[in-house]
């Protein structure tokens, strides 16, 4: 082993405290912030801020969710045991939502290993415009698979540097912007916020914008949930899971709503420079190399998204084979604690992702591109349902797992599932999202079908039912 000992699943425990901190921190600072947020900002103008207000309340109310779960019944899989035992009394409705919650949520993943590799390849010609985009995305492919195949620990270092890069970068804009639009510089003349009103208003295209804009930076904040997947590779998940959650929900509303309040103070919304924002807003303070800064900044958030991706997905799918929803074949771990064939069968895809990035960008590219992101709502949907469930259950058989509680039982998660189902609904309203939103039904039909043609074969069986986990006979461990 390196510097761990497996758990019951076989998964090493190699994952620490700091590990955990980070992988939940960086996970929600990604390349959507830094480029994205520009998109939904020309849209919304400055009020975008409240775009991004709205959609970061509803992931910090899953968090919440998913911490109070995963602190009461850790384990591998996550949200896939959750989505099974939510519905445990109901033997075909819980194998059929922990089988969608299990593969949409890999098939998310894979598909940001894939967008990642691509979108790394196009930053590193900035600085090497002669290499083709396709080697480099390979490279980089091979390189975070050999990361994660070592053991846990080198996937929890790389992450952890990779986030700490990205969260130094934030807090430093922050101050530097903050003190900028205060004007506290020598040469500022008072608050630096005109451009929150000057170029026709808060709101210049009025609010259904801004609502349209809360839809499109839904995908931005994905990726903070991977922390109680990895809660099963840590000595003390409970207190790992705890201490990771709570710091996501104390500084993501900062690092998103606060940075993009600062980009709109310092960059007109209707400039042609607020494509690319951050790098708009270095120009505007007078920051040398703006450009080198900001392109080496989002190179680490794409490495860290394709490191998770790959670390996110082959923990899914380790966790699907142990329920009979993958095939066994793919539960094999190494001498040091990982799954060697679910993480290649992530890598095997991303492979194919990028070689139909180039061959057929328009098509079966384009469909990926376009479907995931909606599939990652239906899956915290999934996940706020599973909570909902689960919650009344452990109040009523165990209320002592509870050391980690939603706010507001059931109301604010009646709340978080009003609000995500209307970024469905509203979905269809808005004519640029139609068609993720068509295509994420369809794959979400894929899994439907597949499902059920497995239920044929096996003679109508399924997988054997999951019996409820009596929560009555969980000792609560001594910290």
């Amino acid at each position: 082993m390196i510097g761990s000992q497996p758990s019951s699943s076989g998964l090493s425990t190699g994952l620490k405290e700091r590990h955990m901190t980070m992988i939940a921190l960086g996970g929600v600072i990604g390349a959507g912030l830094f480029i994205g947020s520009g998109v939904v900002i020309k849209q919304a103008g400055p009020a975008a801020v409240i775009s991004f207000l709205i959609t970061g309340l509803l992931v910090v109310l899953v968090m919440r969710m998913l911490g109070e779960l995963a602190c009461a019944m850790p384990g591998g899989g996550s949200f896939y045991e959750y989505s099974r035992e939510a519905f445990a009394d109901r033997p075909g409705l819980s194998k059929l939502a922990g089988f969608l919650t299990g593969w949409m949520y890999w098939y998310f993943w894979v598909i940001v290993v894939a967008l990642e590799a691509v979108a790394g390849a196009d930053l590193l010609r900035y600085w090497m415009p002669n290499v083709d985009g396709w080697i480099i995305s390979l490279v980089l492919l091979v390189m975070l698979t050999l990361t994660n195949l070592v053991s846990v620990k080198s996937f929890g270092e790389f992450e952890f540097w990779f986030s700490s890069i990205k969260v130094a970068a934030i807090v430093v804009f922050l101050f530097i912007a903050g003190v900028h639009v205060l004007g506290w510089t020598p040469d500022a003349h008072g608050l630096q916020v005109a451009n929150l009103t000057q170029h026709g208003g808060f709101a210049p295209n009025g609010w259904v914008p801004v609502l349209t804009g809360a839809v499109a930076a839904t995908g931005f904040y994905f990726g903070a949930e991977i922390v109680t997947i990895a809660a099963a590779e840590t000595a003390e998940p409970q207190k790992a899971v705890a201490k990771a959650t709570n710091s996501v929900i104390t500084r993501v509303l900062v690092f998103y709503v606060g940075s993009v309040l600062l980009v709109a103070c310092l960059v007109p919304w209707n400039s042609k420079e607020i494509a690319t924002p951050y790098v708009s807003a270095l120009n505007a303070m007078g920051v040398p190399a703006a450009a080198q800064i900001m392109n080496a900044i989002v190179l680490t958030a794409v490495l860290s998204a394709l490191n998770s991706g790959l670390y996110a997905s082959s923990r899914m799918l380790f966790a699907l084979t142990r329920r009979g929803d993958a095939p066994k074949a793919l539960a094999k771990v190494s001498k040091n604690g990982v799954p060697v064939r679910a993480i290649l069968v992530a890598t095997l895809f991303g492979y194919g992702a990028i070689v139909m990035s180039y061959v057929s960008p328009d098509t079966v590219f384009a469909f990926l591109v376009n479907s995931y992101g909606t599939v990652a709502i239906f899956v915290y949907i999934l996940i706020a349902v599973s909570q909902l469930r689960l919650r009344k259950r452990l109040e009523r058989e165990a209320p002592q797992l509870l050391k980690v509680r939603m706010w507001c039982f059931p109301y604010l998660t009646y709340l978080a599932i009003g609000g995500m189902l209307a970024i469905v609904i509203a979905m269809g309203f808005i004519p640029e999202q139609r068609t993720p939103l068509m295509l994420g039904v369809v794959s979400l039909g894929i899994l439907l079908v597949a499902y059920f043609v497995r239920h044929l074969v096996n003679g109508g069986k399924g997988v054997e039912a999951h019996p409820p986990t009596s929560f009555k006979k969980v000792k609560l461990k001594k910290s």
